[in-house]
């Protein structure tokens, strides 16, 4: 599932939804580098390792990756934000940049043809329970955040 939304924007960079009940929300900013990808997969890793969801650390990392990679590539934005909302059931990772206009589409793909670049996003609808984009700032749009979520499996309750 792909979702859009679009929310007035508050002075500064806009807050990370409250976290579900029995929730908790963990932030990173990274400067907008090379680096920054990499620091955000270690950075969520981290996090679900020590936490209920080391099952869906792999995903995650992959997820980040990607969603960090197109910020860094196609913004220019100082710092790109990382919130992340962990609870019982699932996992949500939130990529914040300053280019609201710039909305994360999955490059289609014709039968034979071979892409080097643009297939993150199709990873990323492949591998997450639900993924989309939140525009911030309503007519005067000043940021954009993509976000993923990753459910634990109900089958094996891990």
């Amino acid at each position: 599932m792909t979702t859009v939304t679009a929310f007035p924007a508050p002075p500064a960079l806009p807050a990370p939804p409250p976290a579900p009940q029995g929730g908790e929300i963990f932030r990173l900013a990274v400067p907008n580098t090379v680096n920054a990808p990499r620091i955000a997969r270690d950075f969520v890793g981290s996090l679900l390792r020590v936490g209920r969801h080391s099952t869906l650390v792999d995903d995650a990392r992959l997820c980040v990756t990607e969603i960090v990679t197109n910020a860094h590539r196609h913004t220019r934005t100082r710092q790109i934000r990382i919130d992340v909302t962990v609870n019982r059931k699932q996992v949500t990772v939130s990529v914040t940049d300053d280019k609201p206009w710039a909305l994360p589409m999955p490059q289609s793909r014709c039968a034979g043809q071979e892409f080097e670049d643009g297939q993150g996003l199709h990873l990323v609808n492949t591998l997450a329970h639900a993924w989309g984009a939140t525009i911030y700032g309503a007519c005067s749009p000043r940021a954009k955040a993509v976000w993923f979520t990753l459910a634990r499996s109900a089958a094996t309750g891990t």
